[in-house]
């Protein structure tokens, strides 16, 4: 009798372990396939493109084409990014409803027949959709948009995201994240992107008309699941996601965000305050998921000679030349960093003390594609895929900031070799170039603050521009 006892007590609980690892493993998060957006080369932006639009402004003066002219040089951005169609007709920056509509029905089409395509998931195959543009709103939704388009389920579970910025993407997967807890089994699609067209700014405040400048068209789709079988066919397994938000701080609520400028035009506002706020966004985002991602043996260490040094500065009155800073590549294998600009990539880089070829990947980004705010993440993604980095086993850190102010962050697994060019396909043998600059550094590079006003003055008398 006891024997059997015994055994009947063995068998519930293997069962109860059974059950328990299922549902972890039910409730775990996989990539099993992205495509990224890249336009008709007709929208192309070059430089040269870029001063012709930034001429057709009204409102600009002397002063702010200097400003914007010193900006296109130094931005870190080629001449192959691409803008709306709009920007290419006649009528240029004044968009219609109708704009709107096709630069997003041409996003999600041509990414989405792809994807659907390749993994051989059908559109009525899908439990989750969402999608996040963060400065533009339909009614009815994108996600209904889509939904009719592809004809999907009737009990399809969709959210349209909005006002989140260039962070959109990594809340996305946080939000599909969480459903995958409650749902077992079932596929999610995440559509990341922004409205170009609609958004260009015709004032004239400095500090508003730098994001004219660097933001161009893009846009990704990332098809996820949550099922074991899969697994196998997946590229990446998320082991982590931290999101950080101080939209409690005035200034750091206040630094980047949509206003209308004096005369009523409407842009997007980068204060003063934004690099030290990205600053403070990121030192506290990383302070919490470093106990996720690193090794016990580096977080140790890090603590101890911190100590040390307080004591020592406290107690032994020593002078602290360079404080302990915590190794980030003993837990990460590549860096994912959302391209904004190029002070955003050199910030990073100085601060996590990490190399040119760790931040390469999002320099190249930038200056094949630009910043397509939210969706940045997964071209730089693309372009380490591309170039044959990701093998099993390895794991990316994906680090993005948005208006708020947030930082958010997240660790990937890859769980195989990957190797497809993807939307990098016609030019990644031709990355890194030998050298990043564009035309108007080379035309104009001679142009310092002593002679800036009579060289601008020339370049505006040769052009035509008043």
């Amino acid at each position: 009798m006891l024997v059997i006892l015994a055994c009947l007590f063995v068998c519930i609980l293997l069962y109860l372990f059974y059950k328990f690892f299922e549902q972890k493993r039910s409730q775990e998060c996989y990539i099993l396939h992205y495509e990224c957006f890249k336009p008709s080369d007709d929208r192309k932006v070059s430089t040269e493109f870029a001063g012709e639009m930034i001429k057709r402004c009204e409102n600009l003066g002397l002063e702010e084409y200097r400003f914007l002219l010193r900006a296109i040089v130094s931005s870190g951005i080629g001449e192959d990014t691409y803008g709306p169609k709009n920007f290419f007709l006649e009528r240029g920056t004044n968009s219609t409803l109708s704009d709107s509509e096709f630069e997003m029905d041409v996003f999600f089409t041509e990414t989405l027949d792809r994807l659907f395509s390749r993994s051989r998931v059908s559109p009525q195959d899908i439990d989750i959709l969402v999608v996040n543009v963060s400065v533009m709103t339909l009614v009815p939704s994108l996600t209904s948009r889509i939904i009719n388009h592809y004809k999907m389920r009737e009990d399809i579970k969709s959210f349209n995201i909005s006002g989140m910025g260039c962070s959109a993407s990594l809340i996305s997967i946080n939000l599909v994240q969480n459903m995958f807890k409650s749902h077992k089994n079932i596929f999610a699609l995440v559509l990341t992107s922004e409205a170009i067209a609609p958004n260009w700014y015709n004032g004239n405040n400095k500090s508003m008309i730098l994001t004219n400048c660097l933001f161009r068209c893009g846009g990704c789709s990332v098809l996820l699941t949550n099922k074991p079988a899969l697994r196998k066919q997946a590229m990446f397994k998320l082991k982590c996601l931290v999101r950080t938000h101080l939209g409690s701080s005035d200034e750091a609520y206040t630094c980047c965000r949509q206003q209308e400028d004096e005369q009523g035009h409407i842009g997007f506002f980068l204060g003063k305050d934004l690099p030290k706020t990205a600053t403070r966004a990121l030192t506290e985002n990383l302070r919490n998921i470093a106990p996720k991602i690193m090794p016990l043996s580096a977080i140790f260490r890090f603590v101890l000679l911190t100590n040390i040094q307080k004591i020592g500065a406290r107690y032994f009155d020593i002078k602290v030349k360079k404080k302990v800073s915590l190794n980030f590549k003993l837990g990460v294998d590549h860096f994912c960093l959302h391209p904004g600009g190029k002070a955003v990539i050199e910030g990073v880089q100085r601060s996590l003390g990490l190399s040119d070829d760790d931040m390469e990947p999002s320099r190249m980004t930038l200056h094949r594609f630009g910043n397509t705010s939210a969706s940045s993440l997964w071209y730089v993604l693309g372009y380490m895929e591309a170039k044959k980095r990701l093998r099993k086993g390895d794991r990316v850190l994906m680090i993005g900031f948005g208006s708020g102010f947030k930082c958010n962050s997240c660790m990937w697994e890859v769980l195989r070799d990957l190797d497809d060019k993807n939307v990098w396909e016609d030019c990644v043998d031709n990355f890194p170039p030998k050298s990043l600059l564009n035309p108007y550094l080379e035309k104009y590079g001679w142009i310092n603050e002593e002679n800036a006003a009579s060289a601008i003055e020339a370049i505006l008398e040769s052009t035509s521009i008043n």
